[in-house]
């Protein structure tokens, strides 16, 4: 048995090495299932002839990225960056929005699986919190959808299309329990996913989003056929209770918010994809992460051990 060691404000902990889940950690490398489990074999057997009963977890690293740096150098720095995220004393937080039908929470889950992240909640369910806890009364916008929330409007603005500003009041609620996830997120540690339509670049305090780990994506489906073959496939499931015909009635507004969501990504400079392919998108996804975040600890780290020599 090979035991992993960990230090853990002080304490010592262990756990048995296991190839499972070393394999399923190689998976960020993108280098396949096939191919993870030879090199996590190959790492067990190296242990075991050199005599190897228990490793620090931070050695076992290095002994993985050797095997990966002679296999291939990008894979073994998309480790690396992994390695770095994943021991970051702060929380990483992507916000994943979209308009209705590109497929935010599809994508959520999958990026969950692939970055090993457990806490993930779309804005869908903080609205039906919010619900709740305003009457239709009080706040009529929240308990329209998205692209009909301009119907609750009681007066227009002539300068913006009322379908906009209709989505921007209905936004600007649910960004509330938004801003509160984020910030306790920020407060416990704790990493998140957040997606869905009312998630929208430039909309959540710009404090929250330059001091914390912090990424945001916004999806869209360009082609408006395979825009609406979306809803049909959605719709299709026997799960799914939403009416495709509303979808349909409503599907010039939802592309006017997904213009407007291009827009506010435009304006505030964060990744748009265009989401025709599941792992096309994911790959994006993973590396601006890794480009973005993966390297931040072991910098700060850098600047830290300088300062203390000094």
């Amino acid at each position: 048995m090979i035991w992993i060691t960990s230090d853990v404000d002080g304490n010592v902990y262990k756990e048995p090495f296991s190839k499972g889940i070393l394999s399923r950690s190689l998976d960020i490398s993108d280098i396949g299932a096939q191919k993870a489990h030879e090199i996590a074999s190959d790492i067990e057997k190296e242990l075991i002839e050199n005599g190897i009963t228990e490793i620090p977890s931070y050695e076992l690293a290095n002994v993985i990225l050797n095997h990966l740096e002679n296999i291939n150098p990008v894979i073994a720095n998309k480790y690396r960056n992994w390695r770095s995220l994943r021991t970051s004393e702060k929380p990483l937080i992507i916000l994943i929005g979209g308009a209705s039908g590109v497929g935010t929470s599809s994508m959520a889950f999958e990026l969950a699986s692939r970055l090993r992240l457990k806490n993930l909640i779309s804005t869908d369910m903080i609205r039906e919190v919010m619900r709740k806890m305003l009457s239709k009364d009080l706040s009529p916008i929240i308990h329209k959808s998205s692209f009909d929330a301009h119907e609750s409007i009681r007066t227009t603005s002539i300068r913006i299309d009322n379908v906009i500003e209709g989505f921007i009041s209905h936004v600007d609620v649910v960004n509330v329990g938004i801003e509160a996830i984020i910030e306790r997120s920020v407060k416990e540690g704790i990493s998140i996913i957040i997606e869905g339509v009312h998630v929208v670049p430039g909309f959540i305090k710009p404090e929250l989003m330059e001091n914390n780990n912090i990424i945001i994506f916004t999806l869209t489906v360009d082609d408006e056929e395979s825009h609406k073959q979306r809803f049909y496939s959605r719709c299709r499931q026997p799960w799914v209770k939403r009416s495709l015909e509303r979808y349909m009635d409503n599907f010039d507004a939802i592309r006017k918010t997904q213009k407007f969501l291009k827009q506010q990504a435009i304006i505030n400079d964060s990744r748009i994809i265009d989401n025709m392919d599941i792992n096309k998108t994911i790959e994006i996804m993973v590396n601006d992460i890794l480009d973005e975040f993966g390297g931040m600890d072991n910098v700060e780290q850098q600047k830290s051990k300088r300062h203390n020599d000094h």
